[in-house]
């Protein structure tokens, strides 16, 4: 899509450094430069500000990457993409059925009111849950890795959701300072939010959080 949008040597994508290596890698596949930018914390997209003071006369294109079933402030983005003259590219999610959308809307909405101690996220208008991503307080990685080995022992499965960076990775090395992507990176854990569960699973994992849940305080 970038090679036919006239996407290529001598310019300048930007893209984010929260998820997908793919993306990165196909702008380099046409010759371009990825810029990476940084996140809002709320939904893990990219921050349509942060984007903005990125740009520079180089820049061609701004691909932008739905994250977890919450979408990225696409107004915002295009808005920005008129005014400079650019492509705004979408990269979505694989598509889920009404059916069960609304049975993962169910459940995200029952651990959201009985979780304690971990940050839920910020549902928004049209999150599907793809993935129900919390936030575990402490000290960023240490705390959050512990905390889903204690989970797992308890029977429930998470994982964590993004174990590195694209700007950390080989070959996309950047010296650039994208805080909200290292502390998202840091912190966020992935739980079961399945439609298949049942009200017993769900309490499973509502019990095993909180039994960790609020024993880890901010670091100061």
């Amino acid at each position: 899509m970038l090679r036919a949008a006239g996407v290529g040597v001598g310019d300048e994508v930007v893209v984010p450094a929260f998820g997908n290596v793919e993306v990165a890698e196909a702008v380099a596949q046409v010759g371009a430069l990825p810029v990476f930018a940084d996140i809002d914390p709320a939904t893990y997209c990219l921050d349509a500000s942060v984007v903005e003071a990125a740009l520079t006369p180089r820049t061609a294109a701004v691909v932008v990457v739905h994250r977890f079933g919450r979408p990225a402030d696409m107004g915002s983005l295009h808005r920005i993409g008129q005014r400079h003259g650019l492509l705004v590219l979408e990269r979505g999610e694989s598509e889920v059925p009404y059916e069960e959308i609304a049975r993962r809307r169910q459940r995200a909405a029952y651990l959201d009111g009985k979780l304690r101690g971990v940050r839920t996220p910020d549902g928004g208008d049209g999150h599907t849950y793809q993935q129900y991503v919390v936030r575990v307080p402490g000290n960023g990685r240490p705390d959050r890795d512990a905390f889903a080995r204690a989970v797992r022992g308890r029977g429930v499965e998470c994982r964590v959701p993004v174990k590195t960076p694209v700007h950390r990775m080989p070959g996309f090395r950047r010296c650039v300072s994208l805080p909200e992507t290292e502390r998202a990176v840091d912190e966020t854990l992935a739980l079961p939010v399945e439609a298949a569960l049942t009200k017993r699973d769900m309490q499973r994992i509502v019990s095993a959080c909180n039994a960790l849940g609020g024993l880890l305080q901010p670091a100061y």
